[in-house]
């Protein structure tokens, strides 16, 4: 892709960097010259993402790991710090989710989600605290529009995203100080994301999303990664704290509409 952004000098980490959004951050990254280190659950997924961002110049480096495990989220930064690279910009961006009414969901459900978005969270960033440059680090945590839009069968991410992007806030005042920036970038509706295929398992419920998005489309992971760089950038050097939304308008008017069309088509194939 062509960017105007040039991060050749920089460490960027992007923790649940291998799918979705979050391997599309790291390629927008890697294609502006970042050197790359990606981490998720799944070795034969990071291993993927290692040689696709190598193909695009970028010298590549990825971890097997659970956000949930704070000794091996640990390890992994120390073992990136051993190699010489403090972090640039790191993006916190592991998540779970499901479509469930909270009646339906387990404790255990709704805790998972929470220990990986919220919990997780916190595990990368009070980890990666003492490898980030400072002054100068650029932190992005990538929320949701369910932080701060109520929807039905989201319960668990609701409140998980809305922790993060208290999180945010939170260490922008106290690591402000130390001249490292931090800030959420919520997504929209993104097209061909394992997300968006489970909140639109079909052509009826993914036409009510798009309607609902003022700019009636979804949006891509392309169009994430430029937001991330954007506020990583020397543009954005006065930005900290900052909650954005990249939906096309969705979080002003539309998103609890396309929530409810969801919760409808789910609950009529009951």
């Amino acid at each position: 892709m062509k960017t105007t952004f040039d991060f050749s000098d920089s460490n960027v980490f992007v923790f649940g960097g291998t799918s979705g959004i979050n391997l599309g951050i790291a390629r927008c990254f890697a294609s502006a010259g970042a050197s790359v280190a990606v981490a998720s659950r799944s070795k034969e997924k990071v291993d993927a993402a290692v040689a696709e961002l190598g193909s695009l110049g970028s010298q590549a480096s990825g971890y097997a790991l659970d956000v949930r495990d704070v000794e091996a989220v640990q390890a992994a930064l120390a073992a990136h710090d051993s190699a010489g690279r403090s972090i640039d910009v790191l993006v916190s961006g592991a998540a779970g989710n499901f479509p469930a009414l909270a009646n339906d969901m387990s404790p255990n459900g709704f805790k998972s989600v929470v220990d990986i978005d919220l919990l997780g969270s916190f595990h990368v960033l009070r980890s990666a605290f003492q490898y980030l440059r400072k002054p100068g680090a650029s932190v992005i945590n990538i929320s949701a529009p369910q932080a701060f839009v109520p929807m039905p069968m989201q319960s668990h991410v609701c409140a998980a995203k809305a922790g993060v992007d208290m999180l945010t806030r939170t260490l922008a005042l106290e690591w402000g100080p130390y001249g490292i920036r931090i800030n959420s970038v919520a997504p929209g509706p993104i097209a061909d994301t394992e997300g968006m295929r489970r909140l639109a398992p079909n052509d009826a419920v993914a036409s009510q999303y798009r309607k609902s998005v003022p700019l009636q489309r979804f949006g891509s992971v392309d169009e994430i990664g430029q937001a991330a760089m954007f506020l990583s950038s020397d543009m954005a050097q006065y930005i900290s704290g900052v909650v954005l939304p990249v939906d096309g308008g969705w979080s002003v008017a539309g998103a609890s509409a396309a929530a409810l069309a969801m919760a409808e088509h789910v609950g009529g194939a009951r």
